[in-house]
């Protein structure tokens, strides 16, 4: 069973790819976190493998991932094997220490935390923009390899070695991590311009439900986790971050509009 959380469509696409490999049924996280239901439950088979797959948010998992896997009841667990598998534009830092401690908080069989390098995307802070056309083409090419190492890996039950930490991990995961998530969670500038032509689908698309429609216009609550799917995928390229998106590009994976998962249970 794989859970996926995605804002522009890069762990959306890994998480399908391993689904095609493991023979295991794909879910949203966004769809079951907006599922109304007073617990999050999963019925597990006995031979199944459990894998979380999720981007990095500034060096550590999305709030989103954390909260959803606290709140998560697998029923029937007996120690089947838990993956993570991460996207990052770069590196990860310490998120498969943190990831690893949620896991084992909940008594599960925590195995290990690959990651998979992909096209950046995050553009809200100074110096950080989305990979030129030609970084963005080889980062794919490579991350399809990637996968299928992953998924076989997993699949075979082997060791490998795919985790890219970085350099001063320490300082990215343990301090300008909780200062993201402290001071920048929550809060946004986000706005559409006049460009909007009110087609909904930065609402339709959030993975956390902070969108809404007001006066054929999109508007912000304070649970935005800053995932960018609105920003990237706008077909209008009507949403901006106040100025400091101006100038910045666009990204979101080139299939996401074709990717198809099945959420059926």
């Amino acid at each position: 069973m794989i859970f996926y959380f995605t804002g522009t469509g890069n762990s959306q696409w890994a998480a399908g790819q391993l689904g095609k490999i493991l023979h295991e049924p794909v879910y949203s996280i966004r769809q079951d976190t907006h599922s109304g239901k007073p617990a999050l439950t999963h019925t597990i088979s006995p031979d199944e493998k459990i894998l979380f797959v999720f981007p990095v948010h500034s060096w550590g998992p999305p709030v989103s991932v954390s909260s959803f896997i606290k709140e998560l009841v697998l029923e029937k667990y007996d120690r089947q094997p838990v993956y993570v598998v991460c996207t990052c534009g770069d590196d990860c830092g310490y998120t498969d220490r943190m990831i690893e401690t949620t896991i084992r908080q909940q008594g599960w069989n925590f195995q290990r935390c690959y990651s998979v390098t992909m096209p950046n995307n995050y553009i809200l802070f100074p110096g950080f923009d989305i990979d030129t056309p030609e970084i963005t083409e080889k980062k794919l090419i490579e991350a399809g390899h990637t996968i299928r190492q992953i998924g076989e890996a997993i699949q075979q039950a082997t060791a490998l070695d795919k985790y890219t930490r970085g350099t001063i991990p320490f300082i990215k995961s343990n301090i300008i991590q909780p200062l993201f998530v402290r001071h920048v969670l929550g809060k946004n500038s986000f706005y559409a311009t006049d460009a909007c032509i009110s087609c909904k689908l930065c609402e339709k698309i959030c993975p956390t439900g902070t969108i809404r429609m007001e006066h054929r216009k999109p508007v912000w609550d304070n649970t935005c986790v800053q995932c960018l799917a609105c920003i990237h995928r706008c077909p209008e390229r009507a949403i901006e971050y106040g100025k400091i998106s101006l100038k910045k590009g666009r990204y979101h994976h080139p299939d996401v509009n074709k990717l198809t998962i099945d959420h059926s249970k």
